[in-house]
Formats: C-alpha cells, structure tokens, sequence
C-alpha cells in the first residue's frame, strides 16, 4: 500500500519542517515588507502594494460573478426531480424534454462507455460523529436524514461516539439507536476507545473505527463496498432533503467514482438567527465562500460533510487518525494514493449546519475563534503535499503537485495576510515618510479602488440574504433589520478572526506546537418555549 501517512513529530525532518515553516515565514515576510521598503525606496512600496491590493480586487470581482452562478445553480438544483433523473440512469434513456442539458449529456455519455454502478445497486452509509451532544443536537440531524426524499431501506446510520464522553453519551446514542434504527436498512451504535495508540483525540479516529466497523458489517452481509457511500456528518449536520438522491445520481454518472470525492454546500444556518452579530457575519461569509467554490471544481476540497467510496476508504485505510483537519487532509491523503487520479465533484445541495453558538456572549466569541484556528491549522497540509508530491516515489503528474501545492500556500498566505494589508498597509508608506507626495497619495487611491469594491460586495450581501431561513416566529421583524446592519462587523471579524487565527496556526507549525487534540466546537441550541434560554450541549 503506498505510503500516505502524516510522519510522526519525531519523523520529521529538516525538509519536512521547512515546508511547515514556509507558509508562516512567507506571511510575517509580507507584514514586514511594505515597512522595510518605506525605509528603503517608497516608490517601490508605493508600487508593491498598489499591485497587491488590484489583484486582490481583481478577485474579487470574480468571486462576487461566482457567487451569483453559483448561487442560481444551487436554487435550481434544489427543484430538481433527482429521484427521476437517477430512475432514468437506471433505464438509460430519458423521454422528459425539459430536464438539463447536463443530464442528456450524462446518459449520452453512459450509454457509449456503460454504467460502473447503478443506482438501484447502492447502499448509502452515513456516520455522524459525536462527542457529548445532546439529544437537542442530534435528534434534529437524524429527523432531518429521515425526512429525505430517498428509500432509506438503502441507508445505513451508524452512530460514532466516544468512550471519553462518558456513560451518559453512551447510554444516550444507544438509545437514539433504539428510538430511530428501525428506519434504516441497519443502525449501529459504535464506540471509539479511548487512549488508541498511535492517534490524535479527534474525529478522524472517532470516525475511522466506526468505518472500520462498518466494513466487518459489509463483509457479514457481502455488500460490495464499490456500492456504498459513505456520508461523513457532524453532530448538528442536517442534510437538505434531496441530498442523498443527487449524491446517488452524482455517483452513478461519475466516470470514475471510486476516484473521487463528492462535496455538498456547507451552509451555516441552523441557528443562524440565534447567533451573535459577528458570528452571523463569519458563518454567511462562510455560505458565500463554499457556493463560490461550486464554481471553481479544481480548487474543491473536503471539507466537514463529504461522501466518498467505502471501496476508496478501505483501499487507503480510511481517515488520517493523525491531524486535526482530517476533511481537507482527506483529499490530499487519496490524491497521492491514487497517484494524482482523483477529483472533488462539487454537489450543489446543502447540508446545513450550526453556527457558532455556546452558552454565553463571551464564550460564543471564543468558541468562534477556537474554530477557525482548527480550520486554518489546514496550513499543516503544505509540508504534507511537498513531502509526498516532492519527496516520495509517485506517479501523479508533477505539473499537478506544483499548481496544486502553490494554490494550497498562496491560498494559506492570503487567509493570514489580505485582510489586514488591505486595510493597513497603505497608511505605512506616509507613516516613515510623512513628505513623500506618493505615500501620501497612497491612502486616497487605495480607498476608492476599495469604494468600487464596495459596489462588488452587494452581490455577497444579497446571495447572503437569500439564503437565510425564515425568521423564527419568537423574533419580532426588527431583527431582519439587523441582519443587514451586522455587516459593519465584516472589517472587524475578518481580521480578528480570519487573519488573526491564520497567523496563530502558521506560528504554532514555525514553532512546533503541535496541537494534541481536535478543539471541539461548543454548541448550544435556543429553547423554542423559552427564547431567552440557551440550552449547552451536554
């Protein structure tokens, strides 16, 4: 099997920590940068970061044009008869003239080269993973899984949980199994041991042995595992209704589906109207960000929700038990096993999730950042790609690792450095050299670049709006009025949040401070028969 383990801290080497280094070295270098050059030559500095700040309102114009695609693309496929269209993959042929081009094109394509699995053949597995929920958290994410559109005699729920959660977790995801199995095809409970050796405290062991399990279950029932999915859920995920059967019509169209990854839409909007202003902008933030990304396939990663071939997740040993960021590290973990040949098929269906919300202002402010510390920790990824795509006997195309592994960095830089160069970096210049007509200049041609931007930034505001969910009946209609106003935190929260938990990471990896276990997100639910109430997780 090809080696596609994160080394050990002990394994690793000087190369490897170079690369570990590189991301944080190149992001303090850029802070640095227009203050040495204000010292040296203002022209230059001037020049810099006119230049930085164009490229960076260049993409984001593009971004606001992806929004929109994808947003019209997400409603759309939210209409679509998924059951019909996988019925007719099943037949082969379509007498519907008015389905998608897209779907013409799939049987055309189908019936030349012939189908790998057909619908009626798969079995959906879906593990939802879990700490110490409560029964408020994760009865909806199950309600929400049998109120789908899809026969779930083909869905098996398996209920992954920790033995460090104590005898309550277990006594209570027995019972949910009890309560709810018998909707299934099958429903297990699984209990991750504490203290395995070899692995870090996370989801990714948690979720792992469920697979493993899971696997010793397919074998008792000869379920080939090419003809399951697997659905990798957290505990407050809820999956739109029809996302099981575009996930089959997706599967069964694939070229190639045991090769491939299948990423539906990240949505933070559960509790959205019970969250904190700034919360509320960091988690529709992060809406528009997932639906750009529909738009952009080749820069497609796991991340938190994803489905992938329990064939694939045997052949690679599952999960990385070893980092904290097992979703992202999960398409790079099956890009070098299969050489290169491997894809992130975009699934515009949402499955919904919770924004950050804990028991409490304050701690809410904290959980958030805790949060995003954890997702830009996806910087450690960086030395992961050179070391295999570099380093280490592989066939995938060396043009591919280089695009790809200087996206990922550039990618890691500029979550830790755009926000605050956009908003400081011009005031530098003038600072060191108060007479200097361009660095005074400077400030003035920066702000109206960024008032044009402003102009782009009501297409984020509007796909943002659109897809909030109603207004709970226990808020008057004057809190719609502050979901408009909250966007005055968006400078703030970019910067205290994104930038400042990017830099955090990259500094931790400079200076080997590993993380030695997954940071859970606390979660918490608001009351329905007493809206002031917020009910903590566990």
């Amino acid at each position: 099997m090809t080696d596609i383990e994160i080394p050990y801290e002990n394994e690793r080497g000087r190369r490897y920590r170079f690369f570990e280094i590189l991301p944080g070295a190149i992001s303090y270098s850029l802070f640095i940068l227009p203050i040495a050059l204000s010292f040296i030559n203002v022209t230059a500095v001037v020049f810099f970061i006119v230049a930085y700040i164009l490229i960076y309102f260049t993409r984001s114009v593009a971004v606001d044009f992806r929004a929109l695609a994808g947003y019209r693309v997400m409603r759309q496929h939210m209409k679509l008869d998924w059951a019909e269209l996988t019925a007719e993959v099943e037949a082969g042929k379509s007498d519907i003239e008015s389905h998608p081009a897209w779907h013409y094109n799939n049987l055309k394509r189908l019936k030349e080269s012939g189908v790998v699995i057909k619908p009626s053949q798969v079995t959906h597995a879906i593990i939802v993973a879990t700490y110490n929920e409560s029964r408020e958290v994760l009865v909806p994410t199950i309600q929400t899984i049998l109120d789908s559109d899809y026969d779930l005699k083909n869905v098996i729920f398996v209920l992954a949980y920790e033995e460090r959660g104590g005898a309550l977790v277990e006594e209570q995801s027995n019972e949910l199994i009890t309560e709810f199995g018998g909707n299934f095809k099958a429903a297990m409970a699984y209990k991750h041991p504490k203290g395995m050796k070899g692995e870090l405290i996370g989801k990714g062991a948690n979720i792992t042995y469920a697979a493993r399990q899971l696997q010793k279950y397919l074998e008792a029932e000869n379920i080939d595992p090419a003809q399951v999915i697997v659905t990798s859920l957290d505990a407050d995920n809820r999956p739109h209704k029809k996302y099981l059967s575009a996930l089959t019509y997706l599967y069964c169209v694939a070229p190639d589906p045991i090769r491939a990854s299948y990423q539906p839409l990240a949505m933070y909007t559960n509790n959205i109207w019970d969250a904190p202003a700034p919360m509320r902008v960091i988690a529709t933030g992060n809406n528009f960000f997932y639906i750009v990304l529909t738009q952009r396939p080749h820069l497609e990663r796991n991340f938190s929700a994803h489905a992938q071939s329990m064939r694939a997740l045997i052949d690679m040993d599952f999960w990385s038990v070893r980092t904290v960021v097992e979703d992202g590290h999960q398409f790079w973990r099956s890009y070098f096993y299969y050489d290169g040949d491997y894809r992130v098929y975009p699934l515009s269906i949402p499955i919904y999730q919770d924004a950050v919300l804990a028991h409490g202002y304050l701690k809410t402010l904290k959980a958030q950042f805790i949060q995003l510390r954890r997702w830009t920790y996806g910087a450690s990824d960086i030395a992961y790609i050179a070391n295999q795509g570099f380093f280490k006997k592989n066939k995938a195309p060396k043009g591919d690792v280089v695009a790809k592994f200087f996206r990922t960095l550039e990618g890691h830089v500029t979550w830790a450095t755009g926000a605050s160069l956009i908003t400081f970096a011009a005031f530098i210049p003038a600072l060191i050299s108060p007479k200097s007509f361009a660095a005074n200049e400077l400030p003035l041609l920066i702000s109206r670049i960024q008032t044009i931007g402003l102009v782009g930034a009501l297409a984020s505001l509007y796909v943002s709006l659109k897809t909030l969910p109603p207004r709970p009946a226990r808020y008057k209609r004057h809190r719609s009025i502050f979901m408009l106003l909250q966007w005055v935190y968006l400078p703030i929260t970019t910067i205290a949040y994104g930038s400042f938990a990017a830099i955090y990471s990259q500094t931790r990896l400079i200076f080997k401070r590993y993380p030695s276990k997954f940071d859970l997100t606390e979660k918490a639910v608001i009351a329905e028969e007493q809206p002031d109430q917020v009910l903590p997780q566990a």
